[in-house]
């Protein structure tokens, strides 16, 4: 049930697919080589979070403007898939860029770092934190009352996540504890608890999707 529900949502963002591709490839490799060189994780993850926001705000967008909800509730789809496949949309779109920047790796001619688990980890987990988040409060105010905060909230990342990575680099005693884990069992918490962070969204918004008047 899930399956047509996802195509439907990469169909109602199909203008954007070429655009999102090529961002997927030129993203990081630009980051890396003119902004910030060398950096995996910085490049990997500010590509990822855009192309996911850029692509669930289509979607959110076209579904408010022609009440697709409340079209789609007509059907024999029960909210819970609705809000199912809203999940698994964001995780495709994240394997998505993990495939197109695994690619750009083997393929450019330009240098860039290859992804190990425990970036792979941190991106999947704070981009499951920011959007465990926007979906819940989307489903609760409405894509018109939310989709400002959001807009603000993703465009400032890149100026407030570095000198948060650096004060987090500076603290002697948790992070050392945290390194101290091998790099993929370090990689492999950080994706449990992803996915930890990711079902209780799903079921925050379960609940409010079941009550929600449309």
């Amino acid at each position: 049930m899930l399956i047509p529900l996802l195509k439907k949502d990469f169909l109602l963002a199909k203008k954007y697919w070429v655009i999102m591709m090529i961002a997927a490839i030129v993203f990081p490799v630009f980051i890396q080589t003119k902004l910030i060189l060398g950096e995996v994780f910085l490049s990997f993850f500010l590509s990822t979070l855009y192309i996911v926001f850029l692509l669930f705000s289509t979607v959110s967008m076209v579904e408010e403007k022609y009440r697709g909800a409340a079209l789609l509730c007509t059907t024999p789809y029960t909210r819970k898939a609705l809000v199912k496949s809203k999940y698994l949309f964001i995780i495709s779109i994240f394997v998505g860029c993990y495939i197109f920047y695994t690619l750009t790796v083997l393929l450019s001619p330009i240098k860039i770092g290859m992804l190990d688990l425990y970036d792979i980890g941190r991106t999947f987990l704070i981009i499951t934190a920011v959007f465990g988040i926007a979906i819940p409060v989307q489903y609760r105010f409405g894509y018109e009352k939310t989709r400002y905060i959001f807009f603000f909230f993703i465009f400032v990342t890149p100026f407030i996540l570095p000198n948060i990575m650096k004060l987090l680099q500076n603290n002697e005693s948790t992070v050392r504890d945290l390194i101290s884990f091998p790099g993929p069992i370090l990689g492999l918490l950080l994706v449990g608890a992803a996915l930890v962070i990711g079902g209780i969204s799903l079921n925050l918004s379960i609940q409010i999707y079941s009550k929600k008047d449309l």
